[in-house]
């Protein structure tokens, strides 16, 4: 997340102001060196993109199941 000030663009996520987010990224440097990184970013989109399907196809699902318990209920 990010917040506008009359400054300029204040970077905050989870509390953590521009100064921590640089330094955490620069450890992340450090520790896995710049060229695992591309691969480590790839893994990280699509765990992301997996978790948010698999909560989709959940919420699709809880949906499907309301509806069909509703309609049982008016027969």
């Amino acid at each position: 997340m990010s917040i506008w000030t009359d400054g300029g663009l204040l970077a905050t996520f989870m509390g953590l102001g521009t100064g921590e987010l640089v330094v955490i990224l620069v450890i992340i440097l450090v520790l896995f060196g710049g060229a695992s990184l591309p691969k480590l970013s790839r893994s990280l989109g699509s765990s992301i993109k997996e978790f948010k399907k698999a909560v989709k196809d959940n919420a699709d699902d809880d949906e499907e199941e309301k509806s069909v318990q509703e309609s049982e209920k008016k027969q």
